[in-house]
């Protein structure tokens, strides 16, 4: 009698994984097409005041992002992404620079934050239509819409013992993004993304009109992380 109870005991558990597994395969085989991703990495603004570019003499301050996401097929998606990037001014400019931006009355300084918050579709260069079975190598990029709004303290000399003046700005940009994915796991990626936010304004850090580009530009360059998940939790 006691042999036979255990052979019961013995079946129902063995019936009981093999249910669990075949549940947890059928599960997966559902395409986790939802994507949670927090980026954090350097970036500099391309500002007026911002510095000598071609020498690399400019700031890089910290920028950090969230983004959601949502798999259309297997190769495209959209994309929601908010952040904040830290700008400043910099560089060193000449006597003359200054002079112009004196009668200009333009700002010699500019330092503070920039918020900001796009949509975008953006694509895959290596389709798949389930995240199982996806590449462990992929690339992808797109462009969008967004809106920024710029908090900062600004200077119109160089001198420290002027007080600075706080200016905000709220103006819209286009997003140009791509990045080159790892994944790390069968709901996990790694990612090296680069970022350009291509500002509708030049007057970010209150100079106008100095630069070659017509309007401020915000750049990126951030590590990825990326989490699939299903859009029902109960899953």
């Amino acid at each position: 009698m006691f042999r036979l109870y255990k052979f019961f005991v013995l079946v129902f558990f063995l019936f009981g994984s093999m249910h669990l597994s075949a549940q947890s395969f059928y599960k997966e085989m559902q395409s986790r097409d939802n994507i949670v991703s927090i980026g954090v990495g350097p970036s500099f603004a391309y500002l007026d005041n911002g510095g000598q570019y071609r020498s690399f003499n400019f700031e890089f301050k910290p920028s950090v992002s969230a983004s959601l996401i949502k798999r259309l097929n297997d190769r495209f998606e959209i994309r929601a992404t908010g952040g904040v990037q830290w700008i400043s001014s910099g560089g060193n400019p000449s006597t003359s620079v200054t002079d112009i931006w004196t009668s200009n009355n333009s700002a010699f300084t500019a330092n503070g934050s920039v918020i900001y918050f796009d949509v975008m579709p953006s694509f895959y260069v290596i389709p798949f239509g389930n995240h199982m079975n996806r590449s462990m190598f992929n690339l992808y990029g797109g462009l969008g819409l967004g809106v920024m709004h710029s908090n900062t303290e600004q200077t119109k000399s160089f001198n420290a013992e002027e007080r600075p003046v706080r200016k905000k700005v709220t103006t819209g940009y286009v997003p140009i993004r791509a990045g080159l994915s790892y994944s790390i796991g069968p709901f996990s990626d790694i990612a090296l993304e680069g970022t350009m936010l291509l500002s509708f304004t030049d007057n970010l850090d209150g100079n106008i009109g100095f630069n070659r580009f017509d309007n401020d530009i915000l750049v990126q360059g951030q590590l990825v992380y990326r989490r699939y998940f299903f859009s029902d939790f109960s899953r």
